[in-house]
């Protein structure tokens, strides 16, 4: 009895072990790869459905093949055949009673062939047909009843097609789809009940059509619908709650149209939205009322528009949000200070490519968890010291090609974990009221990626120089000091003036105050001074802040304070001593101005050109007398081989 019981057991071990090479080992066709329950065919080699097959074949896969023709005996007696797949291959002609031979097949794909039409009602024997694929051929027509009977279908693919126009009861009976695509054809229009068959779809695909308007209840009774795309079509107006009744819609996506206006509570009744895009339209204005509840939006697109402003609680049904990309709108000049109000899990932050000339003090106060800002390309011209405050997350600020010729010391202050900021491409202006952000800069050289590149536009003698190498001294911001030796006192003549009179600044107690103009370069200060009988002491006189002039550019206000050991004369003596700031290195004299260069004062790049200086001059005198040491050379050969040819020898 045991031995009986051993003896089956190992029997049925042994079939279970060569089952899978017995299968192996059935007849498999040529050019052909069989394995398990699925045949694969490639290459052009085949141009027909193979016959010799195994009976137990659940999926044949044909590929890149020469085939043109499904003919009515095919796909003959395969009747466990499931999963039939024809692609990328020359097929263009479907037999009207091709699958009349396999009515049990589930699957069907037919996608990237020539097929331009099918007969009518050709798939309708495949009443068990779940997925049909007809994608990327060049049909043209749908007939109203090609898919008749198809009542278990779930997935319908017709993107990539020429299709121009739909009947309106072409879905009609196809109440289990569940997922539809019809992108990428020329669709033009679609009736206004077309889609009212298929109430459990689930994803509809329209995009890249022709579309230029959506049909007032088109989606009325797609009440299970979580996708719908709609994007890159010609529609130019939506009718009012076009999309009330998809109650259930978690990605939208409204982008590339032509639409100028939305009405108002277009986005109400889909609290699962997660996804809405209506970037790339021509929007002019957006409604007061647009956004419904959407607590669930993480990610937010508003770019390419024609917006100029939008309502202050635009943003605020989005309590969600994470990433708002509110930028590239090249007509957007102004933000409500309120904008941001309402979004407590904002994380990143674009308005870059924009517009806007002012921000509001109080517009980021509220996002407190922001990490990433940008503000880069727009016209911004200055910022409040408060502007950042808040933003006690923020990392990393973007405020690259501006038009921000100072930003105010302490502006950063409160970011203290800020650890990548970039300010390159805007025209600073490096006077006085720089200094701040300039000892920011050189504090925190580690922060300002690009500080070789913050450069000084402004005025013309701290060109090119970067801000954080500005020191207060520099800028006459801590009381610097100029010492300048004039000529004994003699009668006085006015300075040649120009144009451009900076400012004035008079001593006290002083009887007839005359004037006299010192003009750097392209900027001139005018002091009023006296000439007194005698020599009085060290006068010290502070020039108010200001108005410095170039012939391109009005540059903010400087002030200066300088001692003057004897009163102003129109000479100079050949000593002009500088403490403190920029070392004044010559000075000439031009239709009776003083021009005045100078280089910025950098003990190593002093010490450098002194020491190139040197080095020139004795390279010169060496030559020199390397010269006359030839000359002398020369000299004594010429007269030694005149000797020998006086008087030769013998």
């Amino acid at each position: 009895m045991m031995d009986s019981h051993f003896r089956g057991t190992l029997w049925t071990t042994l079939i279970l072990l060569t089952l899978p090479h017995l299968t192996c080992n059935m007849p498999c066709p040529g050019g052909c790869l069989c394995k398990s329950n699925e045949v694969l065919c490639v290459g052009d080699t085949i141009t027909d459905i193979p016959k010799q097959m195994s009976d137990h074949t659940y999926t044949l896969r044909l590929d890149r093949t020469n085939m043109n023709i499904i003919n009515e005996q095919s796909l003959a007696n395969k009747k466990l055949l499931l999963r039939f797949s024809l692609t990328r291959s020359r097929l263009h002609t479907i037999h009207p009673r091709a699958f009349h031979v396999a009515p049990q097949l589930k699957s069907v794909k037919l996608s990237s062939n020539d097929l331009s039409a099918f007969p009518a009602r050709v798939f309708s024997p495949l009443t068990t047909l779940e997925e049909l694929y007809l994608d990327r051929n060049q049909l043209e027509n749908i007939a109203p009843d090609m898919f008749e009977g198809l009542v278990g279908l779930l997935k319908l693919d017709l993107s990539y097609n020429r299709v121009s126009s739909l009947a309106s009861h072409v879905f009609y009976g196809l109440t289990n789809l569940t997922f539809l695509n019809l992108g990428r054809n020329s669709i033009k229009k679609l009736p206004p009940t077309i889609f009212h068959d298929l109430t459990n779809l689930g994803m509809l695909m329209i995009y890249n059509n022709e579309l230029e308007v959506l049909e007032a209840g088109i989606f009325d009774e797609l009440v299970n619908l979580v996708v719908l795309k709609i994007h890159q079509n010609q529609i130019t107006s939506l009718p009012p709650q076009v999309f009330w009744s998809l109650r259930n819609l978690e990605n939208l996506t409204l982008s590339s149209n032509k639409l100028q206006t939305i009405p108002e509570k277009s986005f109400y009744n889909m609290p699962k939205l997660i996804q809405l895009t209506i970037y790339k339209n021509p929007l002019l204005s957006l409604p007061d009322q647009l956004m419904g509840h959407m607590p669930d939006m993480t990610v937010f697109y508003l770019y390419y528009t024609n917006l100029t402003t939008v309502p202050g609680n635009v943003f605020a049904n989005m309590s969600g949000l994470q990433k708002l990309n509110f930028n590239l709108n090249i007509k957007l000049r102004e933000l409500p200070s309120d904008l941001f109000c309402c979004l407590p899990n904002l994380e990143q932050l674009s308005l870059e490519s924009n517009d806007l000339h002012y921000l509001h003090p109080q517009l980021f106060s509220r996002l407190t968890t922001l990490g990433k800002l940008f503000l880069n390309d727009n016209k911004l011209q200055s910022l409040s010291d408060k502007i950042f405050q808040g933003l006690e997350q923020v990392f990393s600020v973007n405020l690259t090609n501006n038009s921000l010729k100072n930003l105010p010391g302490d502006i950063f202050l409160s970011n203290t974990v800020l650890s990548i900021l970039t300010l390159s491409g805007n025209p600073w202006n490096c006077v006085c009221s720089i200094s701040g952000i300039a000892k920011w800069i050189r504090h925190n050289e580690h922060v300002v990626l690009d500080r070789d590149d913050v450069i000084c536009h402004s005025p013309t003698y701290q060109q090119l120089r970067t801000v954080g190498s500005l020191r207060d001294e520099e800028l006459f911001c801590d009381g610097t000091t100029f010492r300048t030796f004039f000529s004994p006192p003699m009668p006085m003549k006015p300075f040649h003036t120009s144009e451009q009179t900076s400012a004035v600044a008079s001593t006290t107690a002083m009887p007839t105050p005359r004037p006299a103009t010192i003009q750097l370069a392209t900027q001139q200060v005018t002091i009023q001074t006296n000439t007194p009988t005698a020599k009085p002491p060290a006068l010290h006189t502070t020039i108010p802040p200001t108005t410095l002039q170039s012939p391109t550019t009005t540059l903010p206000n400087q002030e200066f304070l300088l001692i003057t050991e004897t009163p102003l004369s129109p000479t100079f003596h050949d000593t002009l001593v500088v403490e403190r700031g920029p070392e004044f290195v010559h000075h000439n004299r031009l239709k009776g101005s003083v021009y005045v260069w100078f280089l910025p004062s950098d003990a190593a790049l002093t010490g450098l050109l002194m020491f190139c200086h040197i080095l020139l001059v004795a390279a010169g005198l060496f030559l020199i007398l390397a010269a006359m040491f030839c000359m002398y050379r020369l000299n004594k050969t010429m007269d030694r081989l005149k000797v020998e040819f006086e008087h030769p020898p013998g």
